[in-house]
């Protein structure tokens, strides 16, 4: 059943990041980025990497990809109609279903091929959040205390820089 998932998740990956270059319109090139980010998310959760899932939905596919179209958006205010007009829910449908039939047909050739791989056991503890801050106040104690100081550094500089340019200083 996880083989699939990926084929799904990894076609959908690749035909968003195609659609996404070749689109002429940016608000479906930037959906199409989302939905490329939300794919690679579930491929992360195949793989048993909770926390990498976690971070791209959220950082990327939320705080960037909301920052992003709401540029374009700002930027494109006549082309918010035509956007509603071209969108038909029998393309969304047939591509799904494409999507569907050709990871089957995937699938079929790898089984029928031996190139599916197998997993090993020690893969369930690799991506987990527990393993990662092991590794990361353990093993890399200092880079990360050094990063924070950093753009804690970063972050109180640019305060001080906005203070000083709305004061009139």
């Amino acid at each position: 059943m996880e083989i699939y998932f990926f084929i799904l998740f990894a076609t959908l990956a690749v035909t968003s990041a195609i659609a996404m270059i070749t689109t002429k319109d940016t608000v479906n090139s930037a959906l199409f980025l989302v939905l490329n980010l939300i794919s690679v998310a579930g491929i992360f959760l195949l793989l048993k990497a909770q926390f990498l899932a976690v971070v791209q939905v959220l950082v990327y596919g939320g705080a960037i990809m909301v920052l992003f179209l709401f540029v374009i958006m700002l930027l494109n205010l006549g082309s918010e109609e035509h956007l509603l007009s071209r969108f038909s829910v029998k393309y969304v449908l047939a591509f799904f279903l494409g999507v569907i039939v050709l990871s089957q047909l995937l699938y079929a050739i790898a089984s029928v091929t031996g190139t599916l791989p197998d997993l090993s056991p020690q893969m369930e503890q690799v991506g987990t959040v527990e393993a990662l801050g092991d590794e990361l106040f353990t093993t890399y104690m200092l880079p990360v205390l050094v990063t924070a100081i950093l753009l804690t550094a970063a972050v109180v500089g640019g305060i001080l820089l906005a203070q000083r340019k709305f004061s009139g200083k």
